[in-house]
């Protein structure tokens, strides 16, 4: 068996060790570097719950008959029965009938809870659905304004709009004979209105 030289063998020797150290020294920097990976997540998902839970917030308007009308932050999934209680409750005057209690809010949306009718008023509006629509005095065709001409028999916006343009273009109304010549207007409804109109 030849000779070994002792130099080499150290040098040898010395080359081993430094690649141990070498591997060692890489080894522990990569799992160093998987730990600050593994860790960066962790501090992203405990973020985020706070983060949804100020973008989870709706902004609602609650106006009309309740305690306390404004402008609430509510929860997301959150119904208009939620925001009333928010709102310190609907008054007494409230009608709640007209609203969907039950509906999910909406980010800027304004829930108006509308106020019942004076008890009065629909026992007027009945008395002035049964009376006749037939104007008190005539209206005259040629001074009378789109709102006066809209309350006659089977007139609506456009046909008083129609009346005044013909009234416009031709200098005014001769007779209401003339009626006939507007769109919309036949023998029935010119019947109509011959006792509720003049000139």
């Amino acid at each position: 068996m030849p000779d070994r030289d002792p130099r080499k063998l150290a040098a040898w020797g010395v080359a081993a060790l430094a690649l141990v150290l070498l591997t060692a020294w890489y080894l522990s920097r990569s799992s160093a570097g998987e730990s600050a990976a593994a860790v960066e997540p962790v501090a992203t998902i405990a973020a985020a719950p706070e983060e949804q839970g100020v973008g989870g917030r709706l902004v609602i308007d609650v106006a009309g008959a309740v305690r306390k009308p404004g402008v609430y932050r509510m929860a997301q999934g959150d119904r208009v029965e939620d925001a009333l209680k928010e709102a310190g409750g609907a008054t007494a005057h409230a009608d709640l009938s007209q609203l969907n209690r039950a509906a999910k809010l909406e980010d800027g949306r304004q829930i108006l809870v509308p106020r019942r009718a004076p008890r009065g008023r629909p026992a007027a509006a009945a008395a002035t659905a049964a009376a006749p629509s037939t104007p008190a005095q005539p209206v005259n065709l040629n001074t009378a304004t789109l709102e006066q001409l809209d309350t006659l028999d089977g007139v609506g916006p456009a046909t008083a709009q129609k009346i005044i343009d013909f009234r416009t273009a031709h200098g005014g109304f001769g007779s209401i004979d003339e009626l006939d010549q507007i769109p919309g207007i036949g023998e029935k409804k010119l019947a109509a209105l011959r006792e509720q109109v003049t000139v």
